[in-house]
């Protein structure tokens, strides 16, 4: 699991508080005394927190507990969702047949539950002034509003103008 942890006799505390695999207290002993008692149970002795007054440690089946805190974090890692953006390119001079067809596709993605972006390319001197950029993510807002969100407002970066679009919560 982790390799900073100190177990059985690399522990050089002379005194501990000694918890046993059940929860049962053993009290403040010397550490010898605990890995005593970890090994004639055939368990480790592991240090749980060092900066108590005094140290803490457990005794447990230490390779039992890193398979067990592994085997979670596969467990959590199944339950993620990953999150897909589909990314469709147009540019300011695009037909509105076009727009159509671009737009039905991403209508596709959303309803499997992808993000799209938009992105208008600009060029030459569109790029010092996005407004025909903007003006083409209006219209495919329009067509989009009814089955996806808007995330935000169109953004300009450098020669693309952009639009998250997200699927509505139902």
């Amino acid at each position: 699991m982790s390799k900073d942890v100190l177990l059985n006799d690399a522990i050089s505390f002379r005194e501990v508080r000694c918890v046993g695999d059940g929860g049962e207290q053993f009290g403040i002993i010397s550490a010898a005394e605990a890995l005593k008692i970890a090994r004639n149970q055939g368990l480790d002795l592991v240090l749980i927190s060092a900066s108590a007054k005094p140290p803490v440690c457990k005794v447990m089946d230490y390779g039992k507990y890193c398979y067990q805190a592994e085997k979670k974090l596969k467990e959590a890692k199944k339950k993620q969702k990953q999150i897909e953006i589909k990314e469709i390119k147009l540019s300011t001079q695009i037909a509105q047949n076009d727009i159509n067809y671009k737009v039905k596709h991403a209508r596709e993605f959303i309803e499997e539950g992808k993000h799209v972006k938009f992105k208008v390319v600009l060029r030459g001197r569109e790029s010092h002034d996005p407004k025909a950029g903007l003006e083409v993510l209006q219209r495919v807002h329009a067509m989009m509003s009814d089955i996806a969100d808007a995330q935000k407002e169109p953004k300009t970066e450098g020669r693309f103008v952009m639009w998250l679009f997200v699927p509505q919560k139902k």
